[in-house]
């Protein structure tokens, strides 16, 4: 039985851990249209490092490398390319675009994914196409011993289950069998444990996350790469989705160490964007337009917090320079200290 499908048939009690991940998470949804408030300098150029992190990272835990002078060439411009390497770093960038383009517009469904899987794989006889033999997941020692780390779902029984996974979570968000996330984990650790295609399985699943993270609205995939800090944790990677896939044939896995670990991920991605989205080198005054365009926005009467708020990455004391600047032009203060209030002028 699938993770979805267990929740379907019974309810299960959300471990402590992951609901202080999703309290958190919330929070962080909640306050994402704060942040992505800055400018359109600012955000362009922290997509475009996920974009290049995300690129190279999913693809390097595949052990897919290449030149480090050749990536941002690969990745925006359009080189010929030297090897299948490149060619598959590529085809993750098209992927890549095709998310942020299109997110709206592509749903989760069979084709979708097949569609990724052909565009990460290039040229490969069988990219888009389900595995037509047996393929087991294999350790290799350095010792040069292997191991069978999970055996995966037969190549015969692959189709029905990509077939039933589908509908699944379209009916486990609509009728709110658990959170939208553990959903989404859940969703993923099914698609590893199927793994529907001879190879790229990977790379797939972790396109859908920023897919289906999108249209949760959980957009933090956008700025900061969930693919490198999968990579950064991803000892913790392995080992929960062993854990986590110990038992799956049967329907007597343990989901939670695997949905706890993606839970983590994006709770990483969400502070490291709140630690950066002040960070990134911005054009000179685009701070001060920042908090301008803000005080446009705000009710007539508003006190120091409101414009704070709505300015992330802009510290207190550059809200209060701009905020004297246009005192008796844009603005005028009426009282002092805490509890001062500012109202803009008839002429704003």
């Amino acid at each position: 039985m699938t993770t979805l499908g267990r929740f379907k048939s019974r309810s299960e009690l959300v471990p402590g851990s992951t609901s202080w991940y999703l309290a958190d998470l919330g929070e962080f949804r909640g306050k994402q249209t704060l942040y992505t408030r800055q400018s359109p300098q600012r955000l362009k150029t922290l997509r475009e490092h996920a974009l290049i992190e995300s690129a190279v990272s999913s693809n390097r835990i595949e052990g897919v490398v290449v030149e480090t002078k050749r990536v941002r060439e690969l990745v925006f411009g359009a080189p010929l390319l030297r090897d299948r390497d490149e060619e598959e770093v590529r085809g993750y960038r098209d992927a890549l675009n095709r998310i942020h383009d299109q997110q709206a517009a592509l749903p989760i469904d069979e084709q979708c994914v097949r569609d990724l899987h052909r565009l990460t794989r290039g040229e490969i006889w069988d990219a888009g196409q389900y595995k037509d033999k047996d393929s087991d997941i294999i350790e290799r020692d350095p010792d040069g011993s292997e191991r069978v780390r999970f055996k995966t779902l037969p190549a015969a029984a692959t189709p029905v289950a990509m077939a039933a996974l589908i509908p699944d979570w379209e009916d486990c968000l609509k009728n709110e069998w658990v959170h939208p996330l553990i959903a989404l984990a859940s969703f993923n650790l099914d698609l590893l444990c199927i793994h529907p295609f001879r190879d790229g399985n990977g790379r797939v699943s972790r396109l859908l996350l920023l897919l289906q993270c999108c249209h949760l609205g959980y957009e933090v995939g956008r700025y900061i790469s969930l693919e490198r800090l999968i990579e950064q944790n991803k000892e913790r990677y392995y080992e929960t989705l062993e854990r986590s896939s110990t038992g799956w044939h049967e329907g007597k896995h343990d989901p939670w160490p695997y949905i706890n670990y993606l839970v983590f991920i994006l709770k990483s991605a969400y502070r490291e964007f709140v630690e950066r989205v002040g960070d990134v080198q911005a054009p000179r005054g685009s701070k001060t337009e920042q908090v301008l365009h803000a005080l446009r926005q705000i009710p007539a009467e508003f006190a120091l917090s409101q414009p704070e708020q709505a300015c992330p990455g802009v510290s207190r004391d550059m809200v209060r320079r701009v905020l004297r600047e246009q005192s008796g032009k844009l603005v005028v203060c009426r009282g002092r200290g805490r509890g001062a209030i500012w109202v803009k002028t008839p002429a704003e």
